[in-house]
């Protein structure tokens, strides 16, 4: 079994911190097999953690994490950026056109872009595996409700920290039934439903923290682009 870390943000993610180095440090001294970077719409950051991740012992999986006009999409094992705004089912099919796998993150979640506020069960269905532990849920029932979806319908299930900061990198994670260290196994592996979760919440504190961080962060983004 691999333990991967499926969902972070570096400082590409307009609400992340940290460079990659600061994530790949943190998920090699948890005990990481492998770590996906996955920032809000920006690829470019986990392409450069695809490429220095064996310097840490690392397997990097290439991913970004999709604004669709229904909510957040992870697209994983993909290497050009699929642009924000396309309907739910577009946006799954640009990530399978790149030979991808496309995973819905904290789909209950209606305050942080989760997409079951704007499509069916059956469109979430459509999906390929659904995070069904994120270690930032504040009360856990977005998580079960999750859980009880993708039960229901038999859906691969997964688990991310959702980290915005390096700190919380390793926080909750998706063990993965594959001997081989590479991409495409692993991805093979949470497609084909070999995973089970594992993880804690993030404390309050961090998460407040993060949350106040990506706040100032946009403002000082915002202030820049005016003037």
């Amino acid at each position: 079994m691999l333990s991967v870390e499926l969902h972070t943000h570096s400082e590409l993610s307009h609400d992340g911190r940290d460079p990659v180095d600061l994530l790949l440090e943190q998920a090699a001294a948890v005990g990481l097999d492998a770590i996906a970077v996955t920032d809000h719409d920006e690829i470019d950051a986990s392409l450069e953690a695809v490429r220095k991740a064996p310097e840490y012992g690392l397997v990097g999986i290439p991913g970004i994490e999709i604004t669709s006009r229904a909510g957040h999409v992870l697209g994983l094992g993909i290497e050009e950026a699929i642009p924000p705004g396309l309907s739910f089912g577009e946006t799954l099919d640009r990530i399978h056109e790149q030979g991808g796998i496309a995973i819905v993150p904290h789909p209950y979640q209606e305050s942080r872009s989760g997409v079951m506020a704007n499509i069916t069960p059956e469109a979430l269905a459509t999906a390929d595996a659904i995070e069904v532990y994120n270690s930032r849920l504040l009360t856990g029932r977005g998580n079960r409700q999750a859980r009880t979806f993708a039960t229901e319908y038999d859906l691969p299930m997964t688990a991310g920290s959702d980290a915005h900061i390096s700190e919380m990198v390793g926080q909750a994670v998706t063990l993965i039934d594959t001997d081989e260290r590479d991409v495409d196994a692993i991805l093979d592996a949470v497609a084909a439903g070999r995973t089970e979760v594992a993880g804690k919440r993030t404390p309050w504190r961090i998460s407040f923290r993060q949350a106040a961080g990506g706040a100032k962060r946009r403002v000082k983004s915002r202030l820049r682009e005016l003037f």
